[in-house]
């Protein structure tokens, strides 16, 4: 394991893949800001580059190891958004989620990469109860084929900065969207605005091996403890309390027998995993 020094607060060129899906396209004009080039990668399509304001766009699949190979020349750090991120079956989890982030840490070991910010899932502890509060050291208990494939993803990330010295933050992301949309987001909503804080966080961050780090605001309910996840100085600034009332309102019971209201992964533990 190499000793590296501390990221800049400004790079040259950031990767950001997934830059089409949801989050990826929130994050597109927000990194601007932390960088003088953005790197874009995704297999969907994605708007023209602004080449003025240092966008460039190379699209390519995660499962083509000589196309990732080149994706990731140059870069300084990548924020890997990409990949299926819903239960799938797992002839369609497999290529982007397994055997792509394997081509993605191969190609940041070879071209020197240092920093990652992966994009794991609340759903690597989805089989945990929703009365119980879990932190970066409880036991993963993935709810499908999806939430293993993020299992999967850390394990690949610890592999890496153990062997090879590449430091990854993994964010178990809870719920982003612009409010929350039911009583189970209450306590798993991230903002967009909190995202952004916890991507630059997790990018600038001095030394972070591989840490753990739960993606959500800063939401008055919670199942996820961060204190083994102070050292990277993220602080959500926004809560899910604010949209308590209209939540409740639109779901004013719940049935306690339901396995998406007793467990954390909600309606992903119900989702028969096909192999």
């Amino acid at each position: 394991m190499s000793v590296t020094q501390a990221p800049p607060s400004r790079f040259t060129r950031l990767l950001l893949t997934g830059a089409a899906g949801g989050l990826g396209r929130q994050l597109r004009p927000r990194l601007k800001r932390y960088c003088d080039t953005l790197r874009l990668s995704d297999i969907a399509p994605l708007e023209p580059a602004h080449t003025a304001t240092g966008e460039e766009i190379m699209p390519c699949a995660l499962e083509d190891a000589e196309a990732i190979f080149q994706l990731v020349a140059g870069v300084q750090a990548i924020v890997h958004m990409g990949g299926v991120s819903t239960e799938q079956p797992w002839a369609q989890i497999l290529p982007a989620n397994i055997v792509g982030v394997v081509n993605l840490y191969e190609a940041a070991r070879k071209h020197g990469v240092k920093r990652v910010v992966f994009a794991s899932s609340n759903h690597v502890m989805g089989f945990w109860r929703q009365n119980q509060v879990v932190d970066a050291l409880s036991p993963p208990r993935p709810d499908g084929f999806y939430g293993l494939s993020k299992a999967f993803g850390e394990d690949v990330a610890q592999m890496y900065w153990d062997r090879w010295g590449i430091e990854t933050v993994s964010v178990r992301i809870g719920s982003s969207f612009p409010e929350p949309k039911d009583r189970r987001m209450l306590s798993t909503w991230l903002s967009y605005d909190d995202l952004e804080r916890l991507v630059v966080a997790a990018l600038t961050a001095p030394v972070v091996g591989h840490t753990i780090l739960y993606g959500t605001s800063d939401n008055c309910s919670s199942w996820y403890d961060n204190r083994l996840a102070r050292h990277i100085g993220f602080r959500p600034l926004d809560s899910a309390d604010p949209y308590r009332a209209a939540v409740e309102s639109r779901q004013p019971s719940l049935d306690l027998q339901d396995p998406a209201v007793i467990y954390q992964g909600g309606a992903f533990v119900k989702a028969a995993p096909q192999a």
